[in-house]
């Protein structure tokens, strides 16, 4: 190994980060595209009217999954996280883009995935009847000080072969998935629901779902954007057992 150290270059977060950069929603987005089958042009009105008055139909149409209304609006995140919750988070395909940083065109940052304090560390129960228990101090630690141990490693490693002259689309081979990375995510409402739907845990959700904490931590950043974009469209889902229409 080279001379160089990473004990102050690597860093160690616990935590994911989602922005919202770009939106073009509103709860008058759902009125418009659903109004045009019975109003034709004249839908073009609900752009300037109150949505309040219409949340009922905002209501009917989620209840009864009608769906494509939905549709019609669209938000872009910029999240961070580590590169294990991208590989779950793209096997959502219709109705998002993604456009992520690249390990062949730049070289990578030491910013990586330990677990917080409060993360659940403990499985217990067979394969689709199973819970996650707080881990005690000893694991907790014991967690923190392998996978920190491992990432320096893995960075050295990575350092040593670009100095050599390795390219970095190979070089990057020996980084972990629990590396940070960063991406555009564009969706629509109806997309995004049926991400929180599969990717959260919720008290209202009519159909319970078990998702990894990490991705799930990235929904709960996109749904609270989403939420104050189109207030009365988050109401219907909550209202509706968070199932997408």
């Amino acid at each position: 190994m080279s001379d160089t150290s990473t004990e102050t270059a690597v860093q160690f977060r616990g935590e994911v980060t989602v922005d919202l950069v770009k939106h073009s929603a509103a709860d008058s987005d759902v009125l418009w595209a659903a109004r045009v089958s019975t109003a034709g042009e004249q839908s073009l009105e609900e752009l300037t009217k109150d949505p309040e008055r219409s949340k009922g139909l905002i209501n009917y149409l989620m209840r009864d999954r009608h769906g494509s209304p939905f549709e019609h609006n669209s938000m872009t995140f910029f999240i961070s996280a580590p590169i294990f919750v991208f590989r779950e988070f793209m096997r959502h395909r219709v109705g998002w883009s993604y456009n992520e940083e690249s390990g062949r065109y730049r070289e990578l940052q030491p910013v990586f995935y330990v677990p917080a304090q409060e993360r659940k560390l403990v499985q217990q129960g067979r394969p689709g009847k199973y819970e996650f228990v707080d881990g005690t101090d000893a694991q907790h630690r014991a967690t923190t000080e392998a996978m920190e141990a491992s990432y320096r490693q893995a960075y050295d490693a990575y350092q040593e072969m670009l100095a050599a002259g390795i390219a970095r689309e190979v070089a990057r081979a020996v980084l972990p998935v629990g590396l940070f990375s960063s991406m555009y995510a564009t969706c629509n409402a109806r997309s995004l629901m049926h991400f929180l739907g599969l990717r959260t845990q919720h008290e209202l959700a009519a159909v319970p779902s078990f998702p990894q904490r990490e991705i799930e931590m990235v929904g709960e950043k996109m749904e609270a954007e989403w939420a104050k974009l189109m207030p009365l469209t988050h109401a219907a889902f909550n209202g509706n057992g968070r199932i997408a229409p």
